[in-house]
């Protein structure tokens, strides 16, 4: 059966629910309600027809599936070219399954500007699952840029007092290092002739070509990671962002740079890669240690969740760049882990924030008292976040440390002390916030989770224990593209260094 029609469907679906909304007509109330509901069914009927990528996916099988090639710009090799593999697979589910949840989490919570707001997060849905699925350099570019923009409109029109600041920073931050990656594109092109994702991995770029370009698309890469020292616009950006702007950006926006490296960096510049190694090991751990300990002095809820996010992507570089079987796998699962776990974090700071309109940790204590069902929601995600076996957090930290240990066994030291250090600022969050004395007055007349609410997080819950528990399933999806991966990476190195030692 031809299944090309599936990846331009799930991309493009959402910006016709965009339009809908665009033209949705009545008085205000009535388009604000008609707009959030265009935008809920929209993007639930986006998440079912991904799932159908999941079902028809074969796992058996390296290559590229559900290819789908038209050309575009005539007189070049450019073409509008999508497909999906092991390694992109869980990023578009990912993408899917958190867009009609932040819908229903921004339900109550934005109430100006509705109509804009639900647009904004369905052509920010259709720039992320485009920028996972291409195929073409030239396209994956138009995708990985065009998310900055909505994006850049959730933060500044919906955010917080200092949103204008943080906008600015998080769009300044990330176009800065996007110019050189496409400065590196057009060499590319000019190099090898192609844009064709699937043939610049076989092309083999001198190693001396391949230094500059490796470096080109880091300065992309590290910032939407974000890697130690560019991650400062991202505590800003989370804090003004409203909650479910937070969720999309810890979600997914954050993986675009991990993804980038898998996709780009190390198997069309392996032998870069190789010798670039170390320096990703020590950034890596110094994002690790250092942003762990910044998170366990914050006040603000938010900027604590936001640096430890930089933490646990500190894990992800390391285990993608051990190129190891259980480093890559690690690091894939991690991601699509601390896309739930983390956007579920500000979720829960979310429902606080709405009823007390503060993220001060002080102002808060004994909630299990009178939110016995918020409390166990946070339990569970704070013990995720942790890494506690039977959660999605400790599968993919596990791979990391053993790929880690396989590299070097101080690198795996050092990777483990972020596991101490995340106990730690996650089980102060959680202590400061949920248990005590119910004292303060204010807190005493706070309703527990409403229903809305519930079917908000009830699948977060489901996928963080089903991921724990059943990891395979995942796993399984991806090995095969990671084996290839690492196949040709140690293949490339072997060639490169056979041409040395004939020189």
């Amino acid at each position: 059966m031809d299944q090309t029609w599936l990846l331009p469907l799930v991309t493009f679906l959402p910006l016709v629910g965009a339009a809908l909304i665009l033209v949705s007509r009545g008085d205000a109330e009535q388009v604000a309600t008609s707009a959030r509901y265009l935008a809920l069914w929209t993007s639930l009927i986006t998440f079912v027809l991904s799932l159908l990528i999941w079902v028809l996916f074969d796992p058996t099988t390296a290559d590229f599936q559900m290819v789908e090639t038209v050309a575009w710009i005539p007189g070049s090799s450019i073409a509008f070219s999508m497909g999906v593999d092991g390694i992109s697979l869980f990023f578009v589910l990912l993408s899917t399954f958190l867009t009609p949840i932040c819908v229903l989490a921004s339900w109550d919570a934005i109430k100006t500007r509705v109509q804009e707001y639900m647009i904004a997060f369905l052509v920010l849905e259709t720039m992320m699952v485009g920028m996972f699925v291409a195929l073409d350099i030239f396209l994956f570019y138009i995708f990985f840029e065009a998310v900055l923009i909505p994006m850049f409109l959730i933060i500044g029109v919906w955010g917080g007092a200092r949103r204008v600041y943080a906008a600015f920073k998080f769009f300044l931050y990330t176009l800065a290092g996007s110019v050189l990656m496409l400065i590196a594109i057009l060499t590319i092109y000019f190099q090898s002739g192609t844009t064709d994702i699937q043939q610049l991995m076989a092309f083999g770029f001198a190693p001396e070509v391949q230094t500059w370009l490796w470096l080109a698309f880091f300065a992309s890469f590290a910032v939407k990671v974000p890697m130690w020292p560019v991650h400062t616009w991202l505590p800003d950006a989370h804090v003004e962002a409203p909650t479910a702007g937070s969720v999309i950006l810890a979600g997914v926006l954050l993986k675009m740079g991990g993804y980038g490296f898998l996709r780009f960096s190390i198997p069309m510049f392996p032998e870069a890669s190789e010798m670039f190694a170390p320096l990703i090991y020590t950034l890596s751990v110094v994002a690790i240690v250092y942003t762990s300990l910044v998170a366990l002095v914050q006040e603000d809820m938010k900027k604590l969740i936001a640096y430890s996010s930089v933490a646990h992507m500190g894990f992800v570089t390391i285990g993608m760049f051990t190129m190891t079987t259980q480093g890559v796998e690690g690091s894939i699962f991690q991601m699509l882990s601390h896309g739930i776990v983390s956007g579920a974090l500000f979720l829960c700071v979310g429902v606080v924030y709405d009823r007390m309109h503060t993220r001060e940790i002080a102002a808060y204590g004994g909630l299990v008292n009178n939110m016995p069902r918020y409390a166990l929601v946070f339990m569970v995600f704070t013990m995720a976040s942790v890494g506690l076996p039977g959660t999605s957090g400790f599968v993919g930290e596990l791979l990391i440390l053993v790929g880690a240990f396989q590299a070097n066994t101080w690198l795996a030291a050092l990777t483990a002390t972020g596991l101490v250090l995340g106990a730690v600022y996650m089980l102060y969050l959680y202590r400061r916030v949920i248990f005590g004395a119910l004292e303060k007055e204010q807190l005493k007349a706070l309703l527990d989770l409403n229903r809305r609410e519930i079917m908000v997080f009830a699948p977060l819950v489901l996928l963080v224990i089903w991921m724990g528990v059943y990891p395979s399933s995942f796993l399984d999806m991806m090995s095969v593209s990671v084996d290839n991966l690492i196949t040709n990476y140690k293949v490339a190195l072997g060639e490169t260094g056979t041409a040395l030692a004939a020189r």
